[in-house]
């Protein structure tokens, strides 16, 4: 979504961008998300929310968003419907084959399954989606006890942030951090990444494979700290173990009970607890085996908030920008619109590339 937003900018304000386009088709991880695009209602919360992240790169997405939703709507995207069903938030869902088109029709020349040789002069806006697609890197900096399963699109195996510290480009804070879901502990398709989710960690039981509690705190309404400490477990894995009155509570317009049997549908591992090799509770009537799953980093290439890359001394790195998952310091600590800082720092990159 990054070099799609910063490219149709960039046409619009008279440049001539050209997409390198690693993968077969367009749109990234955004063409296959539940793309809500949105922020926190107030910079306070977003402040608290993401404790870590740079306060001048979160307020450029918090006051510039709603104008980057306006554009998109301009280029004739569908509103799927102007809400996020969370009161901690604001934003809009967007179908995302019309974002996709909308984006694909304002950036111009897309070159699918095509790498970039730009000459000296030229500016370069790094969006290549992160390195969740590159499990050395993932081991490196992530998750080094157990793979992950890959929840986004298998292009972005960090070429962005390759392509960044050969030119001397310095890391974000908030490396080892990652937004993902825990998903069933099976081959779930791109088509079922928002529906395969296992959200309920709040209403359930959380053990590892050897019977251990291992979250240290309450689980949030995000429940991204759950599963980056799944990801620390043996096999990046744990047990979701349920009752009957958590069956039928709701998250996010579904039953904890539906996405059980959303789990089982898919192939995962659905047992009564009974059946478990280690002893539960009383009154637990479902164990669901869930497998940690990232769809993108957090941390990445250090900007400012021009979206000029950063040296180690500070300084911007003439004619290199970057934005998208290949930016980190954004929501680092903590989880904020990864589609969000793409439309906005993607503008912000194309207006600078060509000031």
């Amino acid at each position: 979504m990054a070099g799609l937003c910063a490219a149709a900018r960039a046409r619009e304000l008279g440049g001539r961008p050209v997409v390198f386009e690693k993968g077969s088709r367009p749109g990234g991880s955004m063409r296959i998300s539940s793309c809500v695009i949105w922020r926190y209602r107030t910079f306070e919360r977003f402040r608290a929310e993401c404790p870590g992240g740079d306060p001048s790169l979160q307020r450029q997405v918090f006051e510039h968003l709603d104008d980057g939703l306006d554009w998109l709507e301009s280029l004739g995207v569908d509103v799927v419907y102007r809400e996020t069903g969370n009161e901690l938030t604001t934003g809009v869902r967007f179908e995302p084959e019309s974002l996709t088109e909308a984006l694909v029709r304002g950036a111009g020349e897309v070159r699918l399954e095509a790498s970039a040789a730009p000459s000296a002069d030229e500016a370069v806006i790094l969006a290549t989606g992160g390195f969740q697609g590159n499990p050395a890197l993932v081991a490196e900096y992530v998750a080094p006890a157990a793979p992950l399963s890959l929840r986004a699109n298998r292009w972005s195996t960090g070429a962005g942030l390759g392509a960044g510290l050969e030119r001397g480009a310095t890391l974000s804070g908030g490396m080892g951090e990652f937004y993902g879901r825990n998903m069933p502990d099976a081959d779930v398709s791109e088509h079922a990444f928002v529906t395969a989710a296992q959200l309920y960690a709040r209403h359930a039981l959380v053990l590892n494979e050897h019977g251990h509690e291992f979250l240290r705190q309450p689980v949030s309404w995000s429940e991204t700290e759950v599963v980056q400490a799944t990801a620390q477990q043996p096999g990046a894995s744990a047990w979701y173990l349920v009752t009957d009155e958590a069956l039928r509570e709701r998250v996010r317009g579904r039953t904890v009970s539906d996405m059980v049997a959303t789990a089982e549908a898919a192939g995962g591992t659905v047992l009564n607890p009974c059946d478990l090799p280690f002893p539960t509770p009383a009154g637990l009537v479902r164990g669901v085996r869930v497998r940690a799953a990232i769809t993108h980093t957090i941390g990445g290439l250090r900007i400012d908030e021009r979206a000029r890359v950063l040296a180690g001394d500070g300084s911007p790195i003439e004619g290199l920008y970057a934005c998208g998952a290949d930016v980190g310091g954004i929501s680092t600590g903590g989880y904020a619109s990864g589609l969000a800082a793409a439309l906005v720092f993607g503008r912000i990159a194309a207006e600078n590339a060509l000031s």
